[in-house]
């Protein structure tokens, strides 16, 4: 089993601040669903690299909503203007980021959210008064038969290239996804590269992996020629150059859509 050190973040100003990894003692379990696995079915997708992203996003463009707690737990109501908590998550997470949730809807004193829990795409209702919102226009598009993705800002294409993608029999799972953490291996000459975004959603197909609870990433690699293969146990793996791209300018919430 790896272990990944929590590298930081900033999801309140929508920007990233990349911190040294942490001390021995705070070193957390890795992220799963994401080891080697076998390949099969090779392909030769995968897109080219763009340098750098646009200085603006596209006219038009729909900001994403992106709620961060403000104090050290939050109470999930299954209905808007509910009495009723259905759920309570501690912020910061497990990995040691402030929690942070997707918004699909804002409806003034509450907010309907995207919840990093089981089953994937999952939805919970919460005060806006628990949570500091900020904004982002980029999002991430995967395409897992054309093994590639694309970054955008607003509308436009700002980076694309190749993706290694669940094997036959643990599957990545299509749907709509954010980032909750961002962290930094200890061995960046390791499974997961450079550094490894969590994401909300889960395998369906693992109930557990590694100590874990199966939770999908998007993270580097120490093999780019297995890249346009189904080689992982769900994630998505990238370049590093890419991975540490994504680290450098996408925030905690940035939406991430995996196309089935």
């Amino acid at each position: 089993m790896y272990r990944l050190a929590f590298a930081g973040s900033d999801a309140r100003t929508g920007a990233r601040r990349l911190l040294a990894p942490l001390a021995a003692a705070a070193v957390l379990t890795a992220l799963t669903a994401c080891q080697s696995a076998p390949a099969d079915a090779p392909d030769e997708g995968g897109g080219a690299n763009e340098e750098s992203a646009a200085e603006a996003p596209a006219e038009g463009a729909a900001t994403a909503e992106i709620a961060t707690v403000v104090g050290d737990e939050i109470e999930i109501f299954a209905e808007e203007g509910g009495e009723e908590v259905a759920e309570t998550l501690a912020s910061p997470n497990d990995f040691g980021a402030d929690r942070a949730f997707l918004v699909e809807q804002n409806r003034g004193e509450w907010l309907e959210v995207l919840l990093p829990v089981r089953p994937n795409g999952s939805t919970g209702w919460v005060r806006s008064a628990d949570v500091e919102l900020t904004g982002t226009d980029f999002r991430l598009e995967v395409d897992p038969e054309a093994f590639t993705f694309t970054v955008f800002d607003g509308g436009e294409e700002v980076r694309s290239g190749p993706i290694g993608t669940g094997e036959s029999e643990t599957p990545t799972p299509p749907g709509r996804y954010y980032f909750t953490e961002l962290l930094q291996p200890s061995d960046p000459d390791g499974d997961y590269g450079a550094y490894a975004f969590g994401l909300s959603g889960h395998s369906e197909t693992l109930e557990t992996f590694a100590g874990g609870p199966g939770q999908l990433a998007v993270h580097g690699t120490n093999d780019p020629d297995a890249l346009g293969q189904r080689i992982s146990h769900g994630c998505i793996r990238v370049s590093n150059d890419d991975i540490t791209w994504m680290a450098e300018n996408l925030p905690i919430g940035t939406p991430v859509e995996i196309l089935g």
